[in-house]
């Protein structure tokens, strides 16, 4: 029994941008750029509230812990029911996620709590939609590649959420100052909207369904735990940028640090697909391995930056280093599995990406409160990624299997 009898006229794809593969794509970019301009703006719209500095790191931490906590639930309803009505369910939840926002001034003093409290709530609701949007997302791409161009073509797919990062913040700050927060979110609402009936597009791949269970074997796809176990650990450097880069220029003097993302961003537009045709040509590990060392390099070379310059070739490096093998694990973990068993191995890869993204800054942290804003503390944290490399090299074997399993399939 398949999972959809409307897939009827549904064909394996023979190129990467198939009808298929640019509804996911769209939709995917239409979430993502609705959740960076969402993102760019909360801590601010909060403040401007009047909530204090301890409330607005709460508000912010909130996303990750209850994506984390739902991402056990959807792994296993993806295998089990339609991800087509999955990601337009999870957009829908952060949908409703932004109008809250817009509305939380209004709806605060009518049930008698604090604006913070009501943003949190919704905060909430949007780390579910998350912890199912992306995810699905990532599960639906996966049948729309052809084998040979696999990781290639998930090279392309995350170039959506890379033109989001790149544009979102800026687009996001632009609205604010032109129409104010309230309206802002409500245009973020609309551009969700916009990704809903995108979704609707979409046309899945028939496959075997998997009865619903949370038992572990379903929530976690074994096969998947070695890619998504590099994931987290190269993922820690990563996030530890996210959180620590702004403040450790400005502690140390060095201006334009926000240009670090744009450059970064930038750069990825040429990196991923060169990097996911490297993939498909000499296989994960020959490809993977120098680029967990450029991330752990871009980290020591933040670390000793002295100048604008310097932070800006970290970035350069740093998007032939993360940003490079983020898709190739990606893409290893959907190899990993039958088709029927993706929103597993999905679910198992963010779980090791949110889980680096609640641990990553909180260990980074406690460094730099103990060495201070210096070189040591980027040093620290290319302890985790240079461990990545070691795994990839010591379980090459196992790794090299997935990929010929995957084109034997």
């Amino acid at each position: 029994m398949t999972e959809n009898k409307r897939e009827i006229n549904w064909e394996p794809p023979k190129t990467i941008w198939n009808p298929m593969f640019l509804s996911i794509f769209f939709a995917n970019m239409a979430l993502n750029m609705g959740q960076q301009m969402s993102n760019s703006l909360l801590s601010l719209y909060a403040n401007s509230l009047g909530a204090p500095a301890d409330q607005i790191g709460q508000l912010m931490s909130m996303f990750a812990v209850t994506a984390l906590i739902f991402r056990f639930i959807s792994g296993p309803a993806m295998n089990a029911y339609n991800r087509r009505k999955l990601v337009g369910m999870a957009m829908s939840f952060m949908a409703t996620a932004y109008l809250g926002f817009s509305f939380a001034p209004k709806i605060a003093p009518v049930i008698g709590v604090e604006a913070i409290t009501i943003l949190k709530c919704f905060r909430l609701i949007q780390g579910v939609g998350n912890a199912f949007g992306s995810a699905c997302c990532l599960t639906i791409v996966s049948d729309t590649l052809p084998k040979d161009q696999f990781t290639t073509g998930m090279g392309y797919y995350s170039v959506a959420q890379v033109v989001a990062q790149a544009i979102g913040p800026t687009i996001g700050v632009f609205l604010r100052d032109l129409f104010g927060y309230n309206n802002t979110y409500i245009i973020i609402f609309c551009v969700m909207c916009v990704a809903i009936f995108t979704s609707t597009r979409v046309k899945l791949a028939p496959r075997k369904a998997v009865p619903f269970s949370l038992k572990v074997s379903n929530i976690i796809a074994k096969e998947a735990i070695i890619p998504a176990s590099v994931t987290f650990m190269v993922a820690m450097g990563f996030t530890s940028i996210n959180a620590f880069m702004l403040v450790y220029a400005e502690e140390r003097g060095i201006p334009g640090g926000s240009l670090f993302f744009t450059v970064y961003a930038l750069t990825l537009l040429a990196t991923r697909p060169i990097i996911g045709k490297l993939t498909d040509k000499y296989g994960f590990v020959k490809v993977a391995i120098p680029s967990v060392f450029m991330t752990a390099l871009s980290l020591a070379v933040i670390g000793f930056s002295v100048n604008t310059f310097m932070l800006l070739l970290a970035a350069f490096i740093n998007a032939f280093g993360y940003g490079a093998v983020q898709p190739m694990l990606q893409s290893l973990c959907m190899k990993s599995v039958p088709t029927e068993r993706r929103g597993s191995a999905a679910g198992t890869n963010y779980i090791g990406m949110d889980s680096a993204t609640i641990i990553g800054p909180s260990v980074c942290g406690i460094v730099a409160d103990t060495f201070g804003y210096t070189p040591t503390m980027w040093l620290v944290m290319t302890v985790p990624i240079l461990a990545g490399m070691v795994v990839i090299f010591l379980l090459r074997r196992p790794i090299e299997k997935i990929e010929k399993n995957f084109q034997r399939k």
